[in-house]
């Protein structure tokens, strides 16, 4: 069905295919966001239930990480049924039920899809593996071994270890850039892309708002399997891998990131144009060559929308220099692009303990997020506030991080549920022990407590994300550096008559900054407090200005 044969119950927003440019976007990973059945996991119902409180965030979309059929081995990122709902998460019926009621709310609905690798559970991969002749022998990447018998190149799997696995029913070796249990989809065969889109098609017909598209960059390899070239140390540690993990030593120049990705994101990109305001953003693990995949999959009206990028998802501390070259670079190379930009997310521990930022560099921080150009994806939980919880490891689910213990505890400390009251020991997630555990301090925090008070870490984000919708230029405009250093930022953003000067100090110290040219008006509607006078604005320490141009506005 296409979307004009939707059920007479389906609300479909309006139209807008720009609606995506400028927008907030809300993380939800449902195994962590609201159990409605009792059983310790997060649901589709439970999100139902608790869309309200997340249209009152302002945001205008979610983003909901893989709900699909799945041994759960690594939490949904390995599929076993593209089409249908895991029965841990509930039915196609509740997924079209939250279509629904995400519509009403005036929220659009992205979903994580995960087209690089499956479960080895999929019954594409279980044919596959079950002979060099059958019908679905190609659809993923197998190889013969080297006349030792070890895999046929050096390449590395992102979870540690070779990405080549031993198969003995075909004798050959499966490439997996991921778990064992993950192997990889050979894009080389037509069929396995003509699968994909239909899978789309499948999920845009059901009335989603586009696709959060995981490691797209991991697509295609190298025909050839040629070896990857070691990369040099010095660098090693400008990688999103742990330290720890040997992937990092290489420079990953075949295994993925490879010239006919390209052909493939404009087949799909041709197929969500076949339904009205669509998005799609990419996620990019590349830490070499970051930015230019970013420009490459994102240029022009062909590929997809905006591309979400490790710059502020690392440990490198966000400075006003890192800041303004970050997006002055952007500006530069990717003139035509367009990015998205998040803090957190559920693969990096929560920024405001990577970055060790206390409250109200917490709030700083957010008000500067919200300002960038470019879309802005928040992760549940970042809205409160929530540090990285500790995982014992015993309660630790996360394959990765048993994998690499202790020096990397795994990405549970960011995945532990969300806590919406503080009079229950799980927080009213659940009333049934959680699959991980509720952090105590996180209590605090809960939803019910920051409501009641208008000066919550909550109150500061609802207001700094209505903030920016009030201004088309903090939504679509152009980004000019003014000042980066000595610990204050300020920037220029600017739309067709309107421009906005965004200033912040990130010293713990109260600072003097001079205005720049124009006849800049101070907004206090924003949820920061500084002292202006004709020619120069004083920031208490973690404080920000916002003005706005009287002369163009």
């Amino acid at each position: 069905m296409n979307l004009m044969q939707q059920p007479e119950n389906m609300n479909v927003l309006a139209p807008d295919p720009d609606w995506w440019r400028g927008a907030v976007i809300y993380q939800i990973y449902p195994r962590s966001f609201q159990d409605s059945n009792h059983d310790g996991i997060g649901d589709l119902a439970g999100i139902i239930h608790r869309l309200p409180y997340v249209a009152e965030l302002g945001v205008d979309a979610i983003w909901i990480s893989p709900f699909f059929r799945s041994p759960m081995r690594d939490f949904g990122y390995d599929v076993s049924d593209y089409r249908d709902v895991d029965p841990m998460f509930g039915t196609l019926g509740d997924f079209d039920a939250l279509i629904s009621r995400a519509h009403e709310l005036g929220l659009r609905v992205v979903i994580d899809l995960v087209l690089s690798h499956t479960s080895a559970d999929h019954p594409w991969f279980k044919e596959s593996r079950s002979s060099r002749d059958n019908p679905k022998a190609d659809w993923y990447v197998w190889a013969d071994p080297k006349p030792d018998g070890t895999p046929p190149n050096n390449w590395l799997s992102i979870f540690g270890g070779s990405a080549w696995e031993w198969e003995g029913e075909r004798m050959q070796y499966f490439m997996h850039n991921f778990l064992t249990t993950q192997p990889d989809l050979n894009f080389h065969c037509p069929e396995v892309q003509d699968q994909l889109l239909d899978i789309a098609r499948y999920w845009l017909e059901r009335g989603v708002d586009g696709f959060r598209l995981d490691t797209v960059n991991f697509y295609v390899h190298d025909k050839q399997l040629r070896d990857n070239p070691p990369l040099p140390a010095e660098e090693q540690n400008d990688s999103t891998a742990p330290s720890v993990n040997p992937y990092n030593f290489q420079d990953h120049i075949h295994d993925k990131t490879q010239p006919e990705n390209l052909d493939f994101l404009r087949r799909l990109r041709a197929v969500m144009d076949e339904f009205p305001a669509i998005t799609s953003v990419g996620e990019v693990g590349e830490s070499q060559r970051g930015l230019e995949v970013q420009r490459d999959y994102t240029e022009g009206d062909h590929l997809l929308h905006m591309c979400y990028g490790f710059d502020f998802l690392s440990n490198a501390f966000p400075t006003p220099e890192r800041v303004g070259e970050v997006m002055t670079r952007f500006d530069r190379e990717a003139p035509d692009s367009w990015a998205c930009w998040a803090f957190s997310n559920h693969d990096v521990v929560r920024h405001a303990s990577r970055w060790n930022l206390g409250e109200e560099a917490r709030r700083l921080y957010a008000g500067l997020l919200l300002s960038l150009r470019g879309t802005i994806c928040l992760y549940q939980g970042e809205e409160l506030g929530l540090t990285e919880a500790y995982v014992a490891y015993e309660d630790l689910q996360d394959p990765y991080g048993r994998r690499f213990w202790p020096k990397f505890r795994g990405r549970d400390g960011c995945r532990t549920p969300l806590p919406w009251i503080s009079d229950n020991q799980n927080g009213g997630f659940s009333d049934v022990k959680p699959w991980l555990p509720m952090a105590v301090e996180h209590l605090s925090r809960a939803v019910a407590n920051q409501n009641a008070a208008p000066d919550s870490t909550l109150a500061f984000y609802k207001s700094m994300v209505r903030f920016r919708k009030s201004y088309p230029a903090l939504l679509k405009g152009t980004f000019e550096l003014v000042h980066a250093g000595d610990g204050t930022l300020y920037f220029i953003r600017a739309h067709e008559n309107q421009r906005v000067l965004c200033a912040f100090n990130m010293t713990n110290m109260g600072v003097p900054l001079e205005l720049p040219p124009g006849d800049w008006r101070q907004d206090k509607g924003a949820p920061f407090t500084a002292t202006v006078t004709d020619t120069k604005i004083t920031l208490p320490p973690y404080q920000a200005y916002f003005g706005a141009d009287a002369g163009t506005s």
